[in-house]
């Protein structure tokens, strides 16, 4: 089995940043905005919703910071997009840490077996 340890030591450095960007849910619902309708502006962003530029934009510069999102300029405003391969390497942190479980689940799984075998040929 290789020895993954330099990967799992930097592997909270990667994810921690990330996910405690998308465990707010106003960020949460920002993503959500910009995944179903594309690049889009503070404006758009605020518009029919309770929250000010001024929060939408601290929430921005969060999801920023944790690499979800980017501006680009557009003539007199900047445009906001998502940032898809950070979801997908969110994505993938979180399907190794799922395939970590399974075979930590299963190898308890084994040994439980094991025991039980090994505990009822001793009666």
């Amino acid at each position: 089995m290789p020895d993954n340890s330099a990967q799992r030591v930097a592997a909270p450095i990667f994810a921690a940043p990330l996910f405690a960007a998308l465990g707010d849910e106003t960020r949460l619902r920002l993503v959500m905005q910009l995944g179903d309708d594309g690049p889009t502006s503070i404006t758009g962003l605020t518009a029919g919703g309770v929250l000010s530029r001024q929060a939408v934009t601290k929430h921005l510069g969060v999801l920023q910071r944790a690499g979800l999102v980017r501006s680009a300029r557009l003539g007199r405003e900047n445009l906001w997009h998502l940032e898809r391969q950070r979801l997908a390497q969110a994505q993938d942190w979180l399907d190794a840490r799922s395939r970590d479980w399974d075979g930590r689940i299963d190898r308890l799984r084994v040994m439980a077996e094991e025991q039980l075998r090994s505990s009822d040929g001793i009666r």
